[in-house]
């Protein structure tokens, strides 16, 4: 397993109950399938932020921190609504659209211009963290 180097956020001291670091995600699509599964698993009444077997690893942020992130997106005009409801439709399958299926090709482009800019905000806040290889 590759070590991840974290470069926290200003003022951003997030330890889990247990006493646990957070463990940053990998990429912005892995951030993104972790908050949708949060966010349906507390629309139907779940409580908490981590969705249902997935709460082993603490996080260095909560669900709607993610949100935020593309709500920024949004609100610059960097994404458009189109962006956000192809987010939003994937990711309560879990899936990502596939590029090699004609009906789904407008939909994968959509998808992967969506979380390449959200990519970098995520980064920023120490929510995702790129796997540096061992020197």
């Amino acid at each position: 397993m590759q070590s991840i180097r974290v470069y926290a956020h200003p003022g951003f001291e997030r330890k889990d109950l247990r006493g646990i670091p957070p463990e940053p995600f990998r990429s912005a699509e892995q951030a993104w399938f972790w908050t949708m599964a949060a966010l349906l698993a507390r629309h139907e009444g779940g409580t908490g932020s981590r969705p249902s077997g997935q709460g082993r690893v603490p996080r260095p942020c909560e669900p709607d921190d993610v949100v935020r992130c593309l709500d920024g997106l949004y609100r610059r005009k960097r994404i458009d609504i189109a962006h956000a409801r192809v987010l939003r439709s994937w990711g309560e399958r879990g899936l990502r659209p596939d590029r090699d299926r004609p009906s789904e090709r407008i939909e994968a482009r959509l998808w992967a211009e969506a979380l390449a800019l959200l990519e970098w905000p995520l980064r920023v806040r120490g929510i995702v963290v790129v796997p540096q290889p061992k020197t």
